[in-house]
């Protein structure tokens, strides 16, 4: 059972920066691909980044290319993403999750992950 922790949320003002980080225990990190959704008021929840087991390979959602990134540090079992140029529509619950599984494909579908966060708030002033 893999416990994820996330930290770092906050109320920034738009063009502002945060950096979140999700810490990981009970399973062996390096294990999981891990990786970024955030639910907004009213929507359904939607997928932000990912990262392989390695770190090796980055896969993010259209609407954050460029301006989120995501990294981890498998020593520290801490995943990161680093959140630049935000936006009031980046106002949302950010949650980390756990994917076991190697995939090139269905990575942005959030069933396919087996462990989540309890989520962090990121609120965008404009």
């Amino acid at each position: 059972q893999v416990q994820l922790v996330e930290s770092g949320g906050g109320l920034v003002q738009a063009g502002g920066s945060l950096r979140l980080s999700c810490a990981a225990s009970g399973g062996t990190f390096s294990s999981y691909a891990m990786g970024w959704f955030r639910q907004a008021p009213g929507k359904e929840r939607e997928f932000v980044a990912r990262i392989s087991q390695s770190g090796g390979s980055t896969y993010y959602s259209d609407t954050v290319k460029g301006r989120l990134t995501i990294s981890r540090d498998n020593a520290k079992s801490t995943v990161y993403l680093q959140m630049n140029s935000l936006k009031p529509d980046d106002t949302a619950v950010y949650y980390c999750a756990a994917d076991r599984y190697i995939r090139v494909t269905y990575y942005s579908t959030a069933e396919k992950y087996d462990y989540w966060g309890q989520g962090t708030q990121v609120t965008v002033t404009s």
